[in-house]
């Protein structure tokens, strides 16, 4: 099948196919999406659909079979949820978190993404570099920077006293 003659197989068949398996599906969402999946594989098998004789069936059992294995893992999904029992309580972050968070954005992306290998994934400047492909004093220079930035970004003035009180 030429990629003509698929993109004239689609135009024909989508319509039909997704209403055959909202009918079996009964959802309609979800029948768009497995039929899409199945074109997409079927994209890549194109001459071999050509050669069956059958493409249409072999889209419609693509997609049916998609939507059952969907099916399966949500089904796993929720009786594992339901033996792990509710999830623990966490709670929101607190204002120094959102703050920190909105200081390293205000960071450039390079000094941001510097500060996170070196302070969060504890990588040190060599290993920064080698991954950025940074030099080692240009890393340097990024945490540098990106310390003294937050440093100015999430200093609090402090209320000192009137002289007297």
């Amino acid at each position: 099948m030429t990629v003509e003659e698929f993109e004239e197989f689609y135009a024909q068949t989508v319509a039909r196919l997704t209403g055959q398996l909202f009918v079996m599906l009964g959802d309609l969402h979800e029948a768009q999406d497995v039929v899409q999946e199945a074109f997409i594989r079927g994209w890549s098998r194109r001459q071999q659909l050509d050669r069956d004789g059958r493409p249409e069936a072999w889209i419609r059992t693509v997609a049916w079979r998609l939507a059952v294995s969907r099916w399966r893992f949500r089904r796993r999904s929720a009786d594992a949820w339901s033996r792990s029992g509710v999830p623990p309580h966490v709670e929101g972050p607190g204002p120094e978190q959102v703050a920190l968070i909105e200081a390293l954005r205000a960071l450039p992306a390079r000094q941001r993404r510097s500060m996170a290998l070196h302070y969060v994934c504890d990588l040190t400047v060599e290993q920064i570099a080698q991954e950025t492909g940074l030099s080692p004093s240009t890393v340097k220079t990024h945490l540098t920077r990106g310390r003294i930035a937050l440093a100015h970004r999430l200093h609090e003035p402090r209320h000192e006293e009137a002289p007297g009180a």
